[in-house]
């Protein structure tokens, strides 16, 4: 495994070994994947990712113990750069290494962590978020997915929708409702549940883009180990609320790398239709990479975000920006843009898709009001 602390540090070691690898063997997933663009070269970033995971360059910042290499912020950082120069393909395995690793990091027993974290680490095991149902989405508090204990097993009867490749994913954390009578935030509980079972239907739901990363959930009588609890039973809100914070936090800096392209093939295209010469593009070229530069800054400073209004800051600026780019997207194809002759092209998709980033894990209208109730102290 590679040692930052040689000669050179690990920013250099990484530049070395991602040229070379995308050189040889794995040169053909290079810009691979991306937000609209999960279906894209699955099983080959699948190898990839576990390629990572043998040299050492996956979830850096975890103990050694658990295949990390407890890497500080900055080596993390230099990574993500480095990872993003290389072109290198959209990560499959950020969900487990971004949302579930953190928080099994967290509010984990020795257990879990020996059990869950390696294969992580490895590319062995990928994961999906069983959070949003068809009554609650940015509403999340009036989950009705329901769960009981009958010897040492749960049984989990519900619906998730909206659960990104829930298809390809190993396992599921699920929250749901473990107190009967419970209400609103009390009485859940966070089970981690294996999706390869007889009571789990995955149905794909189709997008504008046409794929379908996304998937509507059922279980109906699923299975999960009595150990296959996150934290305390009933406790499942706080340890949710931890898992949303990782994923607005600085793990955005890994979803950052798939917007800095996106931003670089709207200026290239720019510039080959002309539309660099428009003053008033150009403005929003140049807003658009500020405003992303902001979004690296932030991350930055959230070193350990928890459910706190700061995490709703990161989401409402990140899913705003995100949109504003795909609108630019357009604008900078001119009237070649309003046209998909064979199928879309990357910018096309990417307007497409992001319609829906303020939409998803917690709608900007959601968003604000948290900002303004808990940061502002705005009256309800």
């Amino acid at each position: 495994m590679p040692d930052p602390e040689t000669p050179g540090g690990l920013r250099e070691q990484a530049r070395t070994w991602l040229e070379e690898a995308l050189s040889g063997e794995f040169a053909h997933v290079r810009g691979l994947g991306g937000p609209g663009r999960e279906h894209e070269g699955h099983e080959e970033r699948l190898a990839w990712e576990r390629h990572l995971g043998r040299a050492g360059w996956t979830c850096l910042g975890w103990p050694r113990r658990y295949g990390g290499r407890a890497a500080s912020l900055e080596d993390q950082v230099a990574f993500h750069e480095e990872y993003a120069r290389a072109r290198a393909p959209a990560r499959v395995g950020h969900i487990g290494e971004g949302l579930i690793g953190p928080t099994l990091l967290e509010f984990g027993t020795d257990e879990q962590k020996e059990r869950f974290l390696p294969p992580i680490q490895r590319g062995e095991e990928l994961w999906c978020q069983g959070y949003s149902e068809p009554e609650a989405g940015s509403d999340l508090a009036n989950v009705q997915t329901r769960a009981r204990l009958e010897g040492g097993t749960w049984v989990v009867t519900g619906q998730k929708v909206w659960t990104s490749l829930a298809h390809v994913a190993h396992w599921c954390f699920v929250l749901c409702r473990t107190e009967e009578g419970s209400q609103r935030h009390r009485g859940l509980s966070y089970l981690l549940l294996p999706m390869d079972q007889p009571g789990v239907v995955v149905r794909p739901i189709v997008q504008l883009t046409g794929t379908s990363e996304f998937n509507e959930v059922f279980f109906d009588g699923a299975r999960t180990a009595a150990g296959n609890v996150l934290g305390a039973p009933g406790d499942g809100w706080r340890v949710a609320m931890a898992t949303l914070g990782y994923e607005r936090g600085a793990s955005t800096l890994g979803q950052q790398i798939g917007f800095r392209r996106e931003l670089a093939e709207v200026i290239a295209t720019a510039e080959r239709t002309g539309a660099a010469d428009d003053p008033v593009l150009r403005d929003r070229i140049v807003r658009s990479w500020l405003e992303l530069e902001i979004m690296r800054l932030n991350a930055l400073s959230m070193l350990r975000p928890g459910p706190g209004p700061e995490v709703s800051i990161a989401k409402l600026y990140w899913s705003e920006w995100h949109r504003r780019l795909g609108e630019l997207a357009q604008a900078v194809q001119g009237k070649a843009g309003l046209v998909a002759d064979g199928g879309l092209n990357e910018l096309q998709r990417l307007y497409l898709f992001s319609r829906a980033d303020t939409i998803y894990a917690g709608s900007s209208e959601i968003q604000r009001n948290i900002i303004a109730e808990r940061t502002l102290g705005l009256p309800r």
